[in-house]
């Protein structure tokens, strides 16, 4: 087959199982490998999503300049979709992000807006949001993404990643484990499995000093993970757990999955490996365990993989599972997206 443009072969990314890494009998764990998206990661899901179905509803035209905050991964996937479709696109970052990924989405052509100045929160997301509204009073024609708040998100994932990991499953699966950030990702793969699998335990991965799911904040090193605001895509009811990572527990399991399985996957990818380790001891016998990969390792060669890095990083603090009240209660029809959107499907 010949794809019409690099577009066209995001999605359709492979199921794995890890028992080289967690050969315990009597529980599988599988993972869907994300950074074979062409991008390098599973945020090329909604930078299409959201960029084709603007394009289709008339949201976004020719003309519009994209402007979006990014600590890496959607940036590059942006960067990488507006090239196809001839669009102007502007990516907010920080210091921290790491020079891999801003060399990349300047290759890619997105304009770049550096700020300096942390929030009060210790990082630099409210920084990053401020200055995106600056830039939409200054650029005509300027739409932000909104990745925290926009619907399109987490359908991008109902509608694809859910969607294509039922369609690869012989059987079903008693968990998800998934990586939060601006919870799209684990918002709309949850409501597609749960309306096949109506028990199915939701178990977030956060980091540690997050205030997602109203932890205290404090200083985080590794980007994709963890957030300084609640998204407003989450839904806590939908989560029946929360497990959290430290930096260190996140590299540890990075340099385990690289160990055991060949696999050179990113910081967040870590951060799942660190939780399913956690979890594994209180699983039941037969559990089948499913996770995301979310991006490349290569991008984190000067962090993760990097002893001078990590030695730096402070000893890691036993945090304990969080289990949410009410978590996992919503229904999944009452997540169902609008019909008009579904026949939009990717």
């Amino acid at each position: 087959m010949v794809y019409e443009s690099i577009v066209n072969c995001v999605g359709r990314t492979p199921l794995i199982s890890l028992r080289r890494l967690f050969p315990r009998p009597g529980v599988e764990v599988i993972a869907k490998l994300e950074f074979f998206n062409p991008g390098g990661s599973m945020k090329d899901r909604p930078a299409r999503f959201i960029i084709e179905q603007g394009l289709r509803d008339g949201t976004i035209g020719s003309g519009t300049h994209l402007v979006e905050s990014s600590s890496g991964n959607l940036g590059i996937a942006l960067a990488m979709i507006s090239r196809v479709y001839g669009l102007t696109f502007t990516c907010v970052v920080d210091p921290k992000i790491t020079s891999s990924n801003l060399r990349i989405l300047q290759s890619l052509g997105a304009r770049i807006e550096m700020v300096s100045e942390p929030d009060n929160q210790g990082g630099y997301l409210q920084s990053r949001i401020r200055r995106v509204h600056e830039l939409l009073e200054a650029i005509p024609g300027s739409l932000w993404i909104n990745q925290y708040a926009n619907p399109r998100n987490w359908q991008a994932h109902y509608y694809g990643t859910g969607t294509e990991i039922l369609s690869d499953l012989d059987r079903p699966i008693d968990l998800l484990v998934a990586a939060v950030s601006t919870t799209g990702t684990i918002m709309g793969i949850s409501r597609r499995l749960r309306q096949v699998f109506p028990r199915l335990r939701v178990v977030a991965v956060d980091a540690v000093g997050s205030v997602i799911f109203g932890a205290s904040p404090g200083p985080r090193e590794l980007p994709g993970i963890g957030a300084s605001r609640v998204p407003e895509l989450l839904r806590p009811d939908e989560i029946d757990e929360v497990v959290y990572v430290s930096d260190r527990e996140s590299t540890q399991g990075c340099q385990s999955l690289a160990a055991h399985e060949g696999i050179l996957a990113g910081g967040s990818s870590g951060s799942v490996i660190a939780a399913i380790g956690k979890l594994l001891p209180s699983l039941p016998p037969a559990s089948r365990v499913l996770t995301l990969l979310p991006d490349r390792g290569e991008r984190y060669l000067d962090l993760v993989y990097d002893n001078g890095w990590i030695r730096k990083l402070p000893a890691c603090e036993a945090k304990p599972v969080l289990s949410l009240p009410g978590g996992g209660s919503a229904r999944p029809e009452q997540n169902e997206p609008d019909r008009e959107i579904k026949l939009l499907s990717l």
